[in-house]
């Protein structure tokens, strides 16, 4: 016969058959040939959609009740309803299994991205125990040397990692004792490498523009120093970490020097724009005069010929043209950016006999220009050696300053127009590439100058 469904044999090996709820072996046993359930009741089978009518519409009703029961009795006996119960519960477990899972990925991902953290931070100690910490460098935020400087800090750290910073003896005994002696070499290695460190960083944080070889020079000291204290053990900085600090340190001044560079520019910038509107405005103001002396004199020439005095008309029409072509001057000053004064000055008191500044403007009182140069910045005014007009005087200022390139006095901004020569020397200089001069003093006046020191003459 058949065995009903939730009916298995014994796991123990008993002969009976024992029940399984569907989650786990009950205490329900029965014989190991139990009779089957009885067949559903022949209603089961039987039509189910007879006609209902009024009168036995209340017998129907309990005809199906009763078969709504048995057929609830067949579902318990063949345990369908813990069927569907422990399908709903395997989902839920399957649920629960897959948000696991996704847990774990999650903390795997975390464990990984910690021991990654603590590499790093291992190695950043490691630095950190020999003296080389993190700390802003003035290159980091140049765009031209960023590059470089990430290159060079990525050597120093690895020959720090590598032991390649510092060189020292490796048979060196302490106490009979060759342990003891390799242990005083590395505690040695790591004070002395963390003593220059320390000094290399100092240098960059303190290094300007002008004092690089001053604070190399400061660095190398401290290396000598090293090397002197580790006379024992043989221990000094390797040549390679020092050029590489050396490096550093150079990238800092670089720095520091751009920017005082990028200084003085906008500085010259804001000067030569103060002169171009300065140069407008006497552009501007002399034709306003020139154009009211115009009219003023046509007014005039008009009403002497028309009271019939011919003379005075011709004479003021003499200086009505003269007017005329004094706009027809300004306006060609203002039409050609490159006509202008070329001037030789120099400043006896205040720079010494053998420099001179050449340059150039297109004011047209071009002693103006030369009067402010002079102001309260210099002790002394300046003495004018030459000061004519060009037509093309950018042309000739730039030759000037051409052949003496060599003698500039600063270096770095090229709009200071100082040169170390004397007067005689440029005077050559335009001769051999402007032509002949029509005016220039070679010695000084230098009078304020002169009385000052109580000498009433000088010379170059």
């Amino acid at each position: 016969m058949t065995t009903p469904a939730g009916w298995y044999p014994d796991p123990a090996g008993l002969p009976h058959h024992r029940w399984w709820d569907g989650f786990q072996w009950t205490s329900a046993t029965q014989a190991s040939d139990p009779v089957s359930p009885a067949p559903p009741n022949s209603v089961l089978a039987g039509d189910t959609r007879r006609s209902v009518s009024l009168f036995n519409g209340k017998r129907r009703a309990q005809e199906l009740q009763e078969q709504v029961d048995r057929l609830s009795a067949v579902v318990e006996r063949a345990g369908l309803g813990r069927v569907v119960s422990a399908d709903a519960e395997l989902a839920r477990i399957l649920e629960e299994v897959s948000a696991l899972r996704g847990e774990r990925t999650a903390l795997a991902d975390q464990i990984r991205a910690a021991r990654e953290e603590l590499v790093e931070t291992k190695a950043q100690q490691d630095l950190q125990s020999v003296g080389y910490y993190a700390y802003h460098h003035p290159a980091e935020t140049s765009i031209q040397l960023k590059d470089e400087l990430l290159r060079v800090q990525s050597e120093i750290k690895e020959r720090i990692r590598t032991k390649a910073a510092i060189w020292a003896t490796t048979n060196f005994t302490f106490n009979n004792s060759t342990a003891q002696g390799r242990k005083f070499v590395t505690e040695m290695w790591r004070i002395m490498l963390r003593a220059y460190n320390a000094e290399a960083e100092n240098c960059v944080k303190t290094v300007k523009a002008g004092n690089l070889a001053a604070a190399s020079q400061r660095l190398m000291k401290a290396a000598e120093q090293i090397a002197k204290q580790g006379q024992m053990i043989d221990l000094r900085v390797t040549d390679g970490y020092h050029r590489l600090r050396v490096r550093e340190l150079e990238l800092a001044a670089d720095v520091h020097m751009k920017v005082q560079e990028e200084k003085a520019a906008e500085r010259e910038r804001r000067e030569e724009l103060r002169e171009q509107r300065k140069v407008q405005q006497e552009l501007q103001a002399a034709r306003a005069k020139i154009e009211k002396e115009l009219a003023h004199y046509s007014n005039a020439v008009a009403a002497l010929v028309a009271s019939g005095d011919v003379e005075g008309a011709e004479r003021l029409r003499v200086k009505l043209a003269d007017a005329q072509r004094a706009l027809d001057d300004v306006d060609y000053r203002a039409a050609n950016i490159r006509a202008g004064h070329v001037y030789v000055i120099s400043n006896m008191g205040a720079f010494g006999i053998n420099m001179v500044k050449i340059g150039m403007t297109r004011r047209l009182e071009p002693m103006d220009r030369v009067r402010e140069l002079g102001d309260a910045s210099v002790p002394f005014r300046f003495d004018v050696h030459a000061l004519f007009f060009a037509d093309d005087a950018v042309s000739v200022e730039a030759e000037l300053h051409r052949v003496f390139a060599d003698r500039r006095v600063n270096q770095v901004n090229q709009r200071r127009e100082f040169f170390y020569a004397n007067p005689t020397e440029v005077l050559e200089a335009l001769r051999r590439n402007v032509g002949e001069v029509i005016s220039f003093t070679e010695e000084p006046e230098a009078e304020e100058y002169l009385v000052s020191i109580g000498k009433k003459s000088g010379s170059f």
